[in-house]
C-alpha cells in the first residue's frame, strides 16, 4: 500500500519519550512525512524499545532529559536553526522545551503541558496552582513574546488536539441540521456560531471497551495508553471550563483568582470525581472529570465578549470512561491511598475485542444533545497500522496531523489545536479514526435514575452541571 506523504521536515527530527504513542506515532511519520533518517533521534531513558528504534534505522540516545541538561543535549542536535521537536515524554518541562525551541528557531509540538518532576505528586504547592489553569496562562503569556516565531504546538493528541477539530465539525453539522447559516472564520465568527446555537456545553465524551483476555492481575494499573501519564493529570483537581448559563458552582468548586478566569475547580481528584455522560454504543455513562487542556482552551475560544463581560461561554470537561481494566485499578489505589507499584499497559497483542469511542457531546441546543467523534475498533487499529491499540491511535494520528499543519504553517509561533485549521487537520487524520459518526439523543442527565435519592438537582434546566455531578 501506498500513502501520501504530506509535508517534508528540512533538517534535524528530535522525540522525546518514546512509550505507547512515541511507538506508534513512529510508523506514521515513516509514511506520510519526507525527512532525513540520519537526523532522526529518539531521546529516551529506558532502552526497553531500542530493538524498534534499530530496526527501523532511527538513532537512540538513551539518557533522561533533565532540567540540567536538556538545553546543552538539545542544542548539540540543533547546530544549524532548522528542525523539529515532537515531545511525548513525562517529566520534561514543556514550557522549558518550547522556550528554548524558540531561541533555536526549531519547530516543536507536544500533547500536554508537562511540568518538571515534584509538581504533580508531592509538590508543596496549593490545589489550585497544581491544575492546568496556571500552567496554561504561563504558555499563552510566553506565546505574547513569540508572535511569528517558529511554531510551537501545545497540547495536541486526541484530546487535547482532535476533539477541538471534531469541535468545530460538529458545529457545522449542528447548524447544517438546524438551518442555521454557517461560516466562521475568526475565533469570534466561532464563538457567535456555538452561541447562536445555544450550545450550553460539551463533554470530551469517551468510552474505552478494550479488553484482554488476561483478566487483571491484584495491585498492577492496567490501562491501554500511558499509566503514569493517566495517574499524573488523574491525582490533579477535578476541573473544568464553566459556562455562562451555570447557576452555582459544585460542592468544594472554586474560581480562580487570576487570569481570565474561564475555568473553576473542584477540590478533590478527578480520577475519583464522576459526572453523568453519554456516548454512542453504551448510552448512558460515568465518566470521570480527568483535567485536559481542552477543558480550559474550548471555553476560551468559545468566550463572546462584550468588552469586559463575557456575553457566552460553555462549560467544557472530559468525561472519562477508561477500560475496565483501568477502572478496577483507578479503584484499587483510590481505595488503598497508595500508587501502584506495578504498571502495565496492554498491547496490540494482548487485546482481543473492544475499541474506543472519543467525541464531543454537545448539550442545551435545539435538537437536545448531539455526540460527534470517531469510533475505532482494536480491530481496525491494528489492520491500519503498527504498534498501535485503538485509544493510541487517535493520539498518534493526531500528532501526526499536527506535525503536517505545522510542517505547512512554520512561523505561525504559539499555538493550540482550536487556532489550527481544523479541516486540514481531520483530511490528514481521518484516514486513522475508523468511523466518525453522528448522533442525537434526548437524554438529559436527569433521566435514567435508579430509584430517588437525595441529589442536588434542577429540574428546570436539565444543563447545569450539578445535575451532570455524581461524585
Amino acid at each position: 500500500m501506498t500513502h501520501p506523504v504530506h509535508a517534508r521536515i528540512e533538517g534535524p527530527l528530535v522525540m522525546i519519550g518514546f512509550g505507547s504513542i512515541g511507538r506508534g506515532t513512529l510508523p506514521l511519520i515513516e509514511r506520510h512525512i519526507a525527512f532525513d533518517r540520519d537526523q532522526f533521534t529518539v531521546i529516551e531513558p529506558s532502552g526497553e524499545f531500542a530493538h524498534i528504534l534499530k530496526e527501523h534505522g532511527i538513532r537512540h540516545l538513551q539518557l533522561a532529559l533533565t532540567e540540567a541538561n536538556f538545553a546543552e543535549v538539545l542544542r548539540g542536535l540543533f547546530p544549524n536553526g532548522k528542525g523539529f521537536v515532537v515531545n511525548l515524554s513525562v517529566d520534561v518541562d514543556s514550557v522549558e522545551l518550547m522556550t528554548l525551541c524558540q531561541e533555536l528557531g526549531v519547530q516543536y509540538i507536544d500533547t500536554v503541558v508537562e511540568p518538571w518532576p515534584g509538581f504533580y505528586f508531592g509538590s508543596p504547592l496549593p490545589n489550585a496552582e497544581r491544575t492546568n489553569y496556571p500552567l496554561r496562562e504561563r504558555v499563552r503569556e510566553l506565546g505574547k513574546s513569540y508572535v511569528g516565531g517558529p511554531t510551537a504546538v501545545s497540547c495536541c493528541g486526541a484530546n487535547p488536539g482532535m476533539v477541538s477539530w471534531l469541535f468545530k465539525e460538529a458545529l457545522l453539522r449542528l447548524a447544517a441540521d438546524t438551518g442555521v447559516t454557517a461560516t466562521p472564520q475568526s475565533r469570534a465568527d466561532w464563538a457567535l456560531l456555538a452561541m447562536t446555537l445555544g450550545v450550553k456545553g460539551v463533554h470530551v465524551a469517551e468510552r474505552d471497551t478494550q479488553i484482554s483476555a488476561r483478566p487483571k492481575p491484584a495491585g498492577v494499573f492496567v490501562n491501554t495508553w500511558s499509566v503514569d501519564g493517566l495517574l499524573s493529570e488523574g491525582y490533579q483537581p477535578a476541573e473544568l471550563g464553566w459556562g455562562t448559563h451555570e447557576k452555582k458552582l459544585p460542592p468544594e468548586g472554586h474560581r480562580f483568582d487570576h487570569g481570565p478566569g474561564y475555568a473553576i475547580w473542584i477540590d478533590r481528584p478527578g480520577a475519583d470525581t464522576r459526572v453523568r455522560s453519554w456516548c454512542p454504543g453504551v448510552g448512558p455513562q460515568f465518566g470521570y472529570v480527568v483535567t485536559h487542556n481542552e477543558a480550559l482552551s474550548i471555553p476560551d475560544y468559545y468566550t463572546v465578549w462584550d468588552g469586559p463581560q463575557a456575553l457566552y461561554r460553555p462549560t467544557c470537561h472530559y468525561a472519562y470512561h477508561p477500560c475496565n481494566d483501568a477502572i478496577l485499578s483507578l479503584h484499587e489505589i483510590n481505595g488503598a491511598g497508595l500508587l501502584p507499584e506495578e504498571k502495565h499497559i496492554l498491547t496490540a497483542d494482548e487485546i482481543v475485542a473492544g475499541g474506543d469511542d472519543l467525541g464531543v457531546f454537545l448539550y442545551g441546543h435545539a435538537k437536545g444533545a448531539m455526540w460527534y467523534g470517531s469510533r475505532l475498533t482494536m480491530d481496525q487499529a491494528r489492520a491500519l497500522a503498527p504498534y498501535q491499540n485503538a485509544t493510541g491511535m487517535q493520539v498518534t494520528s493526531a500528532v501526526l496531523a499536527a506535525m503536517v499543519w505545522v510542517a505547512e504553517n512554520p512561523r505561525a509561533g504559539f499555538v493550540e489545536a482550536d487556532e489550527m485549521d481544523h479541516a486540514r487537520c481531520l483530511e490528514v487524520q481521518r484516514p486513522y479514526l475508523g468511523s466518525v459518526e453522528c448522533h442525537y439523543t434526548d437524554w438529559t442527565p436527569l433521566q435514567n435514575r435508579i430509584n430517588r435519592f437525595a441529589g442536588d438537582r434542577d429540574e428546570d434546566d436539565p444543563w447545569q452541571f450539578t445535575n451532570f455531578l455524581a461524585v
